[in-house]
């Protein structure tokens, strides 16, 4: 995992935004929100602008935390948050038939993390999809690091308008990252063309699970929550997902929302009543320590202004997160494996 320490994490917040305007930056990312007024039309409509203003401010804080994987995972007992979360990347693999010398596909990549481990895993060719410069730009550099510049790489694209002919891959996944699709139906068109026939796209996805109650004022400000801190334009039921599925054109090979069986609750790692050595940056003391050492940083001019402001939505979508997995109205990890039919006559 990335090693990335605080002059990292100060250098490089705000990603190809120009440090003088970080600040307005967050402003008019905050303002896309319930939180601040902000519609959810109006979030679908920019969802390009607001995903992409959300991983150059917070990218930097992400690697810092999470290191080169930015996602949860089921977890078993006796299992570190690094060992699960390689441990289901493997899953993903598996779960595909990955072969030796395949294309594969990694819809909404990040810095790649996932991408080097399904890669070398597999000893396949992957091929990350991302529309953030800056993610990329870190992206490839540890490629280099690891030794799979060869055979994997990054192309700066919208996965609603993918620059790939018909049919190019031998799989595809996304790790949650098509739950900031403005359209999930579009989005899974989009990955259905660019996929070979009779070949398999697999997901995790994050959603409300039906237990979430949009008339319940908390369960609306647990969903505010998690959609301010994650750049998300809206977040679906696992039910909407699962037909948006099928509308695409898959045939569901089978679908579980992972989480209710996992023997350690995904949201462990954020919960304020948890402590661990192993993702210490990642608790209650290791987050209080982070903040302080970014208003600090940020008050001495190595941060920019808004560092701070980056901070507490971050800290804001952990809350939301805890609180969603705890109630069981949120899931980070709605799982399902869907196949493209063959075409006729084969």
């Amino acid at each position: 995992m990335s090693k990335a320490g605080a002059l990292d994490l100060a250098t490089g917040l705000g990603g190809k935004i120009d440090k003088n305007d970080v600040l307005s930056a967050v402003e008019k990312y905050e303002k896309y929100h319930v939180c601040y007024g902000g519609e959810e039309q109006e979030r679908k409509s920019n969802y390009t602008d607001m995903v992409n203003k959300y991983y150059d401010l917070v990218t930097s804080f992400y690697e810092y935390g999470w290191g080169e994987s930015f996602h949860f995972a089921p977890r078993w007992k006796g299992e570190s948050l690094r060992e699960s979360i390689k441990r289901n990347q493997h899953f993903l693999a598996l779960q595909l038939g990955l072969k030796p010398g395949q294309k594969v596909l990694d819809v909404g990549c990040g810095i790649g993390g996932p991408l080097r481990e399904i890669a070398r895993f597999s000893s396949t060719s992957v091929t990350g999809l991302n529309n953030n410069e800056y993610q990329i730009e870190r992206g490839k550099a540890l490629n280099c690091i690891a030794g799979v510049d060869q055979t994997c790489d990054f192309i700066k694209a919208d996965f609603m308008k993918m620059p790939f002919p018909d049919n190019s891959f031998d799989a595809i996944y996304a790790i949650e990252a098509t739950c900031h699709a403005p359209d999930a139906v579009g989005c899974y068109k989009e990955i259905y063309r660019v996929l070979k026939p009779g070949q398999c796209f697999t997901a995790y996805e994050w959603c409300m699970t039906d237990a979430f109650d949009p008339n319940n004022q908390e369960h609306q400000k647990i969903k505010a929550e998690i959609e301010i801190g994650n750049g998300l334009p809206d977040v679906r039921l696992t039910h909407q997902c699962l037909e948006a599925v099928k509308q695409a054109g898959f045939e569901v090979v089978w679908e579980k929302d992972l989480a209710v069986d996992s023997p350690i609750p995904w949201y462990l790692p954020l919960d304020k009543s948890h402590f661990s050595l192993s993702s210490f940056r990642l608790t209650a003391i290791g987050r209080f320590i982070t903040k302080n050492m970014v208003m600090a940083l940020e008050k001495v001019g190595i941060a920019p202004q808004g560092s701070q402001r980056v901070q507490a939505f971050l800290e804001k979508a952990a809350e939301g997160l805890v609180a969603g997995g705890k109630k069981e109205i949120f899931t980070s990890m709605y799982f399902f494996l869907a196949r493209k039919p063959h075409l006729d006559g084969q």
